[in-house]
C-alpha cells in the first residue's frame, strides 16, 4: 500500500479538492471490499458517505488523474441495466446502434442515460478480482460486469435472489462443450450468457410433456440468439459449446418475477452527459474526450449564454487596464458560479461566455446567482459597469470536437445564442423548455419569481419559441 499511499498524498495537493472527500476515497481503497472498488458509481458513493456530489465527482477524476483509479465509459441497456460495451475513453463509443440481446432490442446511444461513467481502484494500487473478470464466479460476474452501476442490487440476500431464478448454469472454458439435463416449468425462460451477450428464448405453455426435448446452442461472438423457440413443460436436454477466446457462462434463468424485481431497482448513476458538462473534468481532461469525427447525441442539456452589455463604452469609460480587470474579474466570478451549480464553461468569446448544466434548474440558479453578483461588483465599485445579459434554453444536441475542443452542435446551440441577444441589461431571459422544466419551476415558485412571457420571435427560427424573462 506505500503506492497508495504516495498517490494520496499527491491527491492531496491539489487545490481544489475536497479534503474530506479524499479521506472517503483512502478508506475505501485501504478498507473496502474487492467488490466495493470495481465500478465504482460516484454518486452513491457520495450519498453513502454524506459527501455533496460535485466534490465526490471532482475527487474521483483527480484521484484518476494520478493513477488512483481507472475511468470506464460503459454503454448500457436502457431495458435491463446491462453493459453492452466497456470503454476506456469517450473516443470509442463509436457504434451507430447496440443491441442487447437479453432485451431483443437496438438503441442509438446518448450520452443522457446510456453512458455511464465508473471508477474502478488500478491494479498498481490494489489488485482485485474484477481486474480478472474471467475468473468470477456467476453471481459475481453479473453483478461487477454485466449489470451498469445504476441497478441498486443488494448487499444482504444477493445470492438468494440469483437462485431463485437461475435454474441452472455452467461454466465453459473455450472450446468446451457441455449439456444440462432440467425440467421447464411453465414459465418464460432465457438461457442467457453473458460474455458473449446472447440469449435464446423459450415461451414454456401448454400440456406438460414427458418426451424430452432438445435444444442446441453454440457460442461464439458473431451470433446472438435472440428468436423465442415454443415448448411444453417437462424435461429439455440443453447441448452447450464455446467457440470462443473466453470463459462463458451460459445460464438458464426464469424471466419472471424475481428477475424483473432485481432489476427495476434503479439509483442515479454519473451519465457522460453530466460528466461532460463538469468543469474540472473539462480543466482535468481537456480535448481528450472525442475523436474529431464523433458525434454524439445528448437528449436534453441546458445552455447559458451570457454577454457584457456596453463593454466598448466601459473601455473608452475607464481605460484598457481598469477595464481589463474589471471584465476579468467578471469571467472568474462567472466560472466559480457555473462550477458550484454542476456546469461547465464551454467556451468565451470576447466578453461573451458559453456553459452547459446537466438540467435547466442548475441553470436558473447560476443565472440568478450571476446576476446578484454582478450587482454587488458593480455597488463595490459605486458605478453600473458590468451590465450582464444572460439568456437560457435546454433541448436536444450533438456533443462534437470542434478547434481542438469539446463543443457542441445544433439547433439548441443556436436558439440559447438568440434568446441571450433579446436580453437587455442585468436581465434572464429563458425559452419555454427552461420554465417548463419541474425542477426549474419548483426552483422559481421558492424564490417567489414569476416568469413573464414575451410575444417574440427568433432571428432565423422559423418556428415559435415561448421566451419568458425572469424578473
Amino acid at each position: 500500500m506505500s503506492e497508495a499511499q504516495d498517490l494520496f498524498s499527491v491527491l492531496r495537493q491539489s487545490a481544489d479538492v475536497d479534503p474530506v472527500a479524499v479521506d472517503a476515497l483512502q478508506r475505501l481503497v485501504v478498507e473496502g471490499s474487492e467488490r466495493s472498488l470495481c465500478r465504482v458509481n460516484a454518486l452513491a458513493f457520495a450519498t453513502k458517505n454524506g459527501l455533496g456530489e460535485e466534490s465526490t465527482i471532482a475527487a474521483f477524476l483527480h484521484a484518476a488523474r494520478v493513477g488512483i483509479f481507472d475511468i470506464s465509459w460503459n454503454v448500457l441497456c436502457p431495458g435491463c441495466g446491462g453493459v453492452l460495451e466497456t470503454n476506456a475513453t469517450l473516443k470509442t463509443v463509436q457504434k451507430d446502434e447496440y443491441a442487447c440481446a437479453l432485451c431483443a432490442s437496438g438503441y442509438s446511444p446518448t450520452l443522457d442515460e446510456m453512458v455511464e461513467v465508473t471508477f474502478t481502484v488500478s491494479p498498481r494500487v490494489r489488485r482485485i478480482a474484477a481486474h480478472t473478470p474471467h475468473e468470477l464466479p456467476l453471481g459475481e460476474y453479473f453483478r461487477q460486469i454485466y449489470w451498469g452501476s445504476g441497478v441498486d442490487l443488494p448487499e444482504e440476500n444477493y445470492d438468494e435472489l440469483i437462485r431463485a431464478f437461475v435454474l441452472e448454469d455452467v461454466e465453459l472454458a473455450p472450446g468446451e462443450r457441455a449439456v444440462l439435463s432440467l425440467q421447464l416449468p411453465p414459465e418464460f425462460i432465457i438461457v442467457f450468457e453473458p460474455v458473449t451477450h446472447s440469449a435464446q428464448f423459450l415461451d414454456v405453455q401448454g400440456e406438460a410433456t414427458q418426451e424430452r426435448q432438445s435444444l442446441s446452442l453454440i457460442f461464439d461472438r458473431d451470433h446472438v440468439h435472440s428468436q423465442t423457440l415454443e415448448m411444453h413443460p417437462g424435461p429439455i436436454r440443453i447441448s452447450l459449446e464455446n467457440r470462443t477466446d473466453t470463459r462463458v457462462l451460459p445460464t438458464v434463468c426464469i424471466a419472471g418475477d424475481v428477475l424483473h424485481g432485481l432489476l427495476g431497482n434503479r439509483r442515479p448513476f454519473l451519465t457522460a452527459k453530466r460528466l461532460l458538462t463538469n468543469q474540472t473534468f473539462r480543466d482535468l481532461y481537456r480535448t481528450d474526450t472525442l475523436d474529431v469525427d464523433q458525434r454524439l447525441k445528448i437528449t436534453s442539456l441546458t445552455f447559458l449564454f451570457t454577454d457584457l452589455r456596453g463593454s466598448t463604452e466601459l473601455y473608452e469609460r475607464v481605460g484598457d487596464l481598469t477595464a481589463f480587470d474589471i471584465v476579468r474579474a467578471h469571467f472568474q466570478i462567472l466560472h466559480e458560479i457555473v462550477a458550484t451549480e454542476a456546469g461547465a464553461v464551454v467556451k468565451t468569446i470576447g466578453d461573451a461566455v458559453m456553459a452547459t448544466f446537466p438540467t435547466p434548474d442548475r441553470a436558473i440558479a447560476a443565472a440568478l446567482r450571476m446576476r446578484e453578483a454582478m450587482r454587488d461588483l458593480n455597488d463595490r465599485n459605486g458605478r453600473e459597469d458590468l451590465l450582464l445579459k444572460i439568456g437560457v434554453h435546454a433541448g436536444p444536441c450533438i456533443a462534437v470536437t470542434m478547434n481542438e475542443r469539446q463543443d457542441y452542435f445544433g439547433q439548441t446551440v443556436n436558439i440559447a445564442s438568440r434568446v441571450q441577444n433579446l436580453a437587455n441589461a442585468q436581465s434572464i431571459f429563458v425559452t419555454g423548455a427552461v420554465v417548463d422544466d419541474n425542477l426549474a419551476a419548483g426552483l422559481l415558485a421558492r424564490r417567489e419569481l414569476r416568469p413573464v412571457p414575451h410575444g417574440v420571435s427568433l432571428r432565423g427560427i422559423e418556428r415559435e419559441i415561448p421566451v419568458y424573462t425572469i424578473p
